[in-house]
């Protein structure tokens, strides 16, 4: 039987190792762009001229900087969450408040969990406005105002409590109805719900955030049109969503499948890249549907998902878990709870696996664009001015890029592309 005392340690341990694994990656990385402040390395002067590639080594330890901050108060949070015995008495707080209510059981296990998940969110909220207002103004990424970022906040917490409530009381009702194998069912659940989203999220949720117009009738339009058919993407529709007000940052991509799926452009991407740069980007993107990526990362969520269901379905009625952190054997919200507290403390090791088969499929998509665009010239000129315009790091510790990037580097990229 693992003790409290024991389970805290345990904590303990594993947060002073993630955070001492993080800090020591971030001061690698600092050093390295530190290394090239004076003088860039030859690629990096072919993407950037020297003005700009100053003020991308100043974000990139900027944001460094404030990243080792953030990262140190998420960890004191974490262990102050299991030091205090917070949890267990405010579980026992609000199920007793509830009682006798018709609000009692398991509306009153997600009422608590909903109210954690919102806890530690106004926690973050100072970090989140000093990143956005601070930071991002800092260097002149920011476009939001106050208003905007509170209404954002708002609407978020009230599509939370609309979507989340529920969802979590279906899960959390299974083990009921259906007994020990509840987990699968509940895996089934999440995961059509997360099919489900990939249909209704830009059509009801990215709305109420952001304005969608079509792209206008015009030569852009039949070239990234053409584009789509000549390839087999088939969408149903190019939109141009206003990224631009809240960023200066730009990015593409498509949502959901078969005849819903459709083509989403940031405003800011328009600006910034010629048709034909834009053309290669689309073709990056078509790329990662054509090479199958969409499906086999579904696929591997899935089967994570499913073992995180079967998982925390063994943890909630194993006789050390939940007790001890204070809670009952058997409580599943409680051991919902826990899982998704810890479960970052483990994950966390295993980051640089998944970042691998990314890179991988960014490289595939890059060639797939490089073949459909005949040549690497329009692609190679996309990614160097969208790493003009979002400051990229040119010259990240290779150890660094390894672990954290999900992408390969420009420079990487460029020369893989020109290899073939």
């Amino acid at each position: 039987m693992i003790t409290s005392t024991t389970a805290l340690l345990i904590i303990i341990i594993l947060v002073a190792l993630k955070l001492g694994a993080e800090t020591w990656l971030s001061r690698l990385n600092s050093a390295e762009v530190r290394k090239h402040m004076t003088v860039a390395p030859a690629a990096a002067s072919a993407i950037m001229d020297a003005e700009t590639y100053q003020k991308s080594t100043a974000y990139t330890l900027a944001k460094a900087g404030f990243g080792n901050i953030e990262r140190v108060w998420d960890s004191l949070v974490l262990v102050a969450l299991f030091a205090s015995g917070v949890l267990p008495w405010a579980y026992g707080c609000v199920t007793s408040a509830l009682a006798g209510t018709f609000l009692a059981g398991t509306w009153a296990q997600v009422i608590f969990l909903l109210g954690v998940g919102i806890a530690l969110s106004v926690i973050s909220l100072p970090f989140d406005w000093w990143g956005q207002f601070r930071l991002e103004a800092r260097f002149g990424f920011n476009k939001s105002t106050p208003g905007l970022w509170v209404s954002d906040k708002i609407k978020g917490l009230v599509i939370t409590l609309i979507i989340g409530a529920p969802l979590l009381w279906a899960l959390l009702s299974l083990v009921h109805w259906i007994g020990a194998w509840w987990w699968v069912w509940g895996f089934a659940l999440v995961f059509g719900f997360q099919i489900l989203m990939l249909v209704l999220y830009p059509k009801i949720i990215l709305p109420l955030f952001n304005k969608l117009t079509p792209l206008p009738e015009g030569g852009l339009r039949d070239r990234l049109m053409a584009l789509s058919d000549r390839t087999g993407f088939k969408a149903s529709t190019i939109q141009v969503m206003d990224g631009s007000k809240r960023s200066g940052h730009s990015n593409a991509f498509f949502t959901g499948f078969g005849r819903f799926r459709r083509i989403v452009l940031f405003d800011t991407l328009i600006e910034q890249l010629a048709p034909e740069e834009l053309e290669a980007v689309l073709a990056h993107e078509v790329g990662h549907y054509k090479r199958g990526h969409i499906p086999k990362t579904l696929f591997t969520s899935s089967l994570m998902m499913l073992g995180g269901f079967a998982l925390i379905a063994w943890l909630a009625n194993s006789a050390w878990f939940n007790p001890a952190f204070g809670f009952a054997t058997g409580d599943l919200a409680a051991a919902f709870l826990l899982f998704s507290l810890l479960s970052g403390l483990v994950l966390f090791w295993i980051t640089p696996v998944g970042n691998y088969f990314s890179r991988k499929h960014e490289y595939e998509a890059d060639a797939f664009a490089r073949d459909a665009m005949n040549g690497p010239s329009p692609l190679i000129g996309a990614l160097r001015k969208l790493a003009q315009k979002n400051l990229s790091n040119l010259t990240p510790h290779p150890l660094y890029s390894r672990f954290y990037y999900s992408h390969p580097t420009v420079v990487e990229r460029e020369t893989a592309l020109n290899k073939n």
